[in-house]
């Protein structure tokens, strides 16, 4: 995730992103051991996990039950790390069945904690629970988990659409309304890519962004991808968790499930086939409005370009982090070489159909 000042123009984006969520040291496993212990009275086993920006450690306690240890980068906006922890404590009380990270009081019954580091820095320590599973980009997709992710997902949306938060409105560079916005950044992406990528996003200007001030708006995960989604490990047939909230931010609600969507497209001569399968079981739980339908082919097709030029462009600034930072840019240019040879008409009836709506 990458925040962005309130009011960034197209013109200041290239140069003048809020980038320094990369500059916090890193915090030592022993370290963190010491912390959980201290707040939480944990005695646990600790390994450290990727992340963007974050610092966080997995935690096996001695009953062997496990947790995550998150500490912020001192960077990140205080309220919108509140965001996120207030955000899990109203799922858990709006869908307590709905498998997503659980806030765990420290001892002093605070769920945030303001702690001074070493270097200076005062940062957010949060406990959560650990969603055991495994990833879902490493299991073969079906058409059972795309439909119990759709119904995930929905029921996410739906637990959040009555939350409010002071920092909800904050800018991301992710958030798909802003889209147009990534226009600064497309010479990181190879010259003979950035055609097409243009295009995309034209279309994006033409048809989607108009209508999305008119759509509904709520708070939103924002960036439900297979690295973000864990499964059952012995079926691989249902969702067992929901990760990573740090993209959270209020915006279209449909532009959610197009994030989800764009990861569900297949890279055939029937690219949207899955993804459908996916949006099919979101509308069964949660209507889609005719005017979301409307856009949402567009808003898939925009979230891969936009994947492409993001990351492109954050692994030129960050090559030591480029592994991770690149890891679904490959699988979106893919899929959006096969999404463009489809018809705004074509894959609008083809997402009505699959909702039963035509």
């Amino acid at each position: 995730m990458n925040i962005l000042v309130p009011g960034s123009s197209p013109a200041t984006l290239a140069t003048h992103p809020i980038d320094t969520l990369r500059a916090a040291s890193a915090i030592p496993e022993a370290q963190a051991q010491r912390l959980a212990a201290e707040h939480y009275g944990l005695i646990a086993a600790v390994h450290r996990l990727d992340s963007e920006r974050d610092q966080n450690f997995r935690l096996r306690s001695l009953s062997g039950r496990e947790y995550v240890l998150k500490i912020a980068n001192p960077a990140e906006d205080r309220a919108v790390t509140n965001l996120q922890t207030e955000a899990l404590l109203h799922l858990a009380a709006a869908d307590p069945d709905l498998p997503v990270p659980r806030i765990f009081p420290a001892r002093n019954g605070m769920t945030e904690l303001d702690i001074a580091f070493d270097d200076g820095s005062t940062r957010v320590v949060r406990l959560l629970s650990y969603l055991p599973g495994t990833p879902m980009h490493a299991v073969a997709g079906s058409a059972a988990l795309r439909r119990d992710l759709g119904r995930c997902a929905a029921r996410l949306a739906r637990g959040l659409s009555d939350f409010s938060h002071h920092g909800a409105n904050h800018k991301l560079l992710w958030d798909l309304q802003h889209a147009a916005e990534v226009y600064p950044l497309v010479d990181a992406v190879p010259a003979e890519r950035r055609a097409l990528i243009e295009e995309v996003l034209g279309g994006f200007e033409a048809h989607a962004m108009p209508a999305l001030a008119q759509l509904p708006s709520q708070p939103a995960h924002n960036d439900l991808n297979p690295h973000n989604v864990v499964v059952d490990p012995e079926t691989c047939t249902g969702v067992a968790g929901i990760i990573d909230f740090g993209d959270l931010t209020c915006t279209a609600r449909v532009n959610d499930l197009a994030i989800t969507a764009a990861y569900q497209v297949a890279d055939n001569d029937d690219p949207l086939a899955p993804a459908c399968e996916m949006i099919a079981a979101y509308h069964a739980v949660l209507p889609l409005e005719p005017a979301e339908l409307d856009v949402l082919f567009d808003l898939i097709a925009t979230r891969m370009a936009m994947t492409v030029v993001i990351s492109s462009w954050r692994a030129a600034r960050y090559p030591a982090n480029r592994n991770y930072i690149l890891r679904n840019n490959a699988a979106a240019w893919a899929r959006l070489q096969r999404m463009v040879k489809l018809s705004r008409d074509h894959a609008r009836v083809q997402i009505q159909r699959a909702c039963h709506l035509e």
